[in-house]
């Protein structure tokens, strides 16, 4: 006797590559992270490695993956998923790190140029970025407010491509 659900994942075809996430191929493979311009640096004016960050396919290209950080307190450990919506221009991205806290985030990308934000009461925030013509550096920084109106810079962080 076999188990219906077995007998109808045998039937499911194998997975494939979400189209709406191809403008990311780019993003796929290691790279280095370095903040800036921060005031949870031991110097606001310093320049600290972030560490290493990988970012590969999930689920046979369902998702991208963005896996940040080491075992050091900053920044913490952070795991980010991208998913899109076929209906939707924008990107969804669920984030979560060592602390346990646990954000969503909109996320949009043209023309070489990153966007996410949020608007939590209390908390909004947003990201650029600029991926450079050779996609191997991405230069950016967040922005922080309390009720939206008022914004204020919270730090930069570059990445550099490794491979």
């Amino acid at each position: 006797m076999t188990d219906d659900s077995t007998h109808a994942q045998a039937k499911t075809p194998p997975p494939q590559p979400n189209p709406a996430l191809n403008p990311l191929k780019g993003w796929v493979g290691d790279w280095e992270m370095e903040l800036s311009n921060a005031s949870f640096l031991p110097r606001p004016s310093d320049r600290g490695k972030g560490g290493p960050v990988l970012i590969e396919w999930v689920q046979d290209g369902a998702f991208l993956a963005m896996r940040m950080g080491d075992k050091s307190t900053s920044p913490p450990q952070a795991l980010w998923l991208i998913g899109r919506d076929d209906s939707t221009p924008n990107y969804t991205v669920l984030y979560y790190d060592a602390r346990c806290v646990s954000r969503v985030y909109e996320m949009s990308f043209s023309e070489g140029v990153w966007k996410m934000w949020r608007e939590a009461p209390g908390f909004w925030q947003r990201y650029e970025g600029t991926v450079s013509k050779d996609g191997k550096t991405i230069t950016a920084h967040w922005e922080k407010s309390s009720d939206g109106s008022r914004w204020e810079h919270d730090f930069d962080v570059t990445y550099t491509k490794l491979n």
